[in-house]
């Protein structure tokens, strides 16, 4: 992903996009989020511990896998964003970009 100048950039981050792929799949794999969002393994653990810590997600055993359970009613983080839920952004993001190609 390049732009203009050259400097590859998002307007959401790591986090951000790790909720989303929560949202379309709550029983997604640790692997397949870290392709989705172009990072390691690690790095989405660490992210799904952040967001656990927080008490944006939460995890239950569902067989062999995790099912992640989001709390769309808590606000963003950031003072400027603290009157939104985080409900509000997933909503934006409900259709998966798989079904937005057909």
């Amino acid at each position: 992903m390049a732009t203009i100048t050259g400097r590859p950039w998002t307007f959401l981050t790591n986090h951000g996009h790790v909720l989303i792929c929560l949202h379309r799949d709550p029983q997604i794999r640790i692997r397949d989020i870290a392709v989705e969002v172009g990072i390691t393994e690690r790095a989405v653990q660490a992210i799904l511990v952040d967001l656990e810590q927080g008490g944006y997600v939460s995890k239950v055993k569902v067989g062999r896998r995790n099912e992640y359970r989001i709390d769309t009613d808590l606000a963003f983080r950031h003072p400027s964003e603290a009157m939104q839920s985080i409900g509000e952004l997933l909503r934006i993001f409900e259709t998966s970009p798989r079904a937005a190609r057909r």
